[in-house]
Formats: structure tokens, C-alpha cells, sequence
């Protein structure tokens, strides 16, 4: 999302007020803002829901029309997006290339995520996985998350002790055990660029003091 979309107000993305919805509101499944928060993605794909992306159902969410994600317990909004066609899709009828592609899988394109401060979101009453929204309501979710901080440089590492013949298969190792261990588990520290001082270690995404004589 731009700073555009958050001075005007307006709701991004196709509109067709005859459909009855500006936007739509996406319910993550249980465990699954974890996932999204350890881990960066561009996409957020979910199957198995009743109106998927690209259904024939014309009043349903169709590519392009905004979103906004949110994760319960309680209600929070963590992140905002569009519909996005599936990777892979099939058209309605095999023999129609121009007829509607469908899919199990319903797609979202980020385009602003609040996963490491989500919102609260309280009132908003949701009838499923995937809920219709008025551009009222839609609107008044995007002013909930203000404007995008401001982006900056950062140094990130990641130091282990591995025990090896050579160098090459030290390495090897290496991303062996970042596959196999990952955000969860593995101590990563963060600083600014130019602040090597103000370093901090993260595990499960969060801030974690990894210094025994602080405990």
C-alpha cells in the first residue's frame, strides 16, 4: 500500500458497486500468523475455503479487489492486500480459454503487513474465512494502521559453531541447519547499518535477551 492510499481514503483495487462489496476480509487460519510472521512471503495462499478466488459467483472476491487480513484471538488486522490469481488455475470450461479461471485457492498479494504490531480490530463481525466489506468498513480498517513506517538499512546475521573437514562443507552444514532449525529456533541479531552497538537478537520473530547473566 502507498502513502497515496492512506492520505485520499480511497478504496484501491475494482470497485463494482453492483457486486454489494468493496473489499474483502480474510480470516487466517489457526497457527498460521505465526507462519506468516517468521517468515517473509509475498503471497498469502489459503485452499479449502467456500468462495475462492476466480469462482463463478459473481458477487465474490474476484483478482484485485482489496483485502484485509486479520488473525483472532481477539480480532487483530495484520496485514492488507489484493486478490491475486493462483499460480495455478483451470479454466471454468476446458473448452472456453476466455471462461473464468478457477481454483481451490484463494490468493493474496500484500501490500502492507503489520504482523509484528497488529491491530485491534474489535467490532468487526466476520461470517466465515472470507467476509464481505463495505468501503466504509474498509476505509475505517486502513486508518486503523496510519501511515508505513519509514523503511531503513539494517545489518542481520546469523553466527553458528560447526564442526567441519573444510570450509565448503562447513558450509554446507550451515544452511543445513538454518533449513532444518529456522526462525524457531535459531538466535538471528539485527542492528541498524551504521549502529553496530544497538544490536538485538530475535528468535520467533520477537526480541530475545541471549545474555545467561541477564536471566
Amino acid at each position: 500500500m502507498t502513502d497515496t492510499d492512506d492520505r485520499t481514503g480511497t478504496v484501491p483495487g475494482r470497485f463494482d458497486g453492483g457486486r454489494g462489496a468493496a473489499a474483502w476480509a480474510v480470516l487466517l487460519p489457526p497457527g498460521r500468523y505465526d507462519a506468516e510472521r517468521l517468515v517473509h512471503h509475498d503471497t498469502l495462499e489459503l485452499t479449502g475455503l467456500d468462495t475462492p478466488a476466480g469462482a463463478t459467483d459473481p458477487t465474490g472476491p474476484r483478482p484485485g479487489d482489496p483485502v484485509v487480513v486479520l488473525t483472532e484471538g481477539p480480532l487483530r488486522l495484520v496485514a492488507v492486500g489484493r486478490v491475486a490469481r493462483p499460480t495455478a488455475e483451470r479454466r471454468e470450461d476446458p473448452d472456453d480459454p476466455q471462461s473464468d479461471p478457477v481454483s481451490g485457492a484463494f490468493v493474496v498479494a500484500y501490500t502492507r503487513r503489520a504482523f509484528d504490531e497488529p491491530v485491534p480490530a474489535e467490532g468487526l463481525a466476520l461470517d466465515g474465512p472470507v467476509t464481505a466489506l463495505s468501503a466504509d468498513a474498509y476505509r475505517a480498517l486502513l486508518g486503523l494502521l496510519g501511515p508505513p513506517p519509514a523503511r531503513r538499512s539494517w545489518l542481520v546475521s546469523l553466527d553458528l559453531p560447526i564442526e567441519a573437514a573444510t570450509p565448503a562443507e562447513a558450509v554446507r552444514l550451515f544452511w543445513s541447519y538454518v533449513r532444518d532449525l529456522g526462525p524457531r529456533e535459531l538466535p538471528t541479531f539485527v542492528s541498524p547499518s551504521h549502529d553496530e552497538l544497538a544490536m538485538q537478537a530475535f528468535v520467533l520473530g520477537a526480541e530475545s535477551n541471549q545474555d545467561p547473566e541477564e536471566d
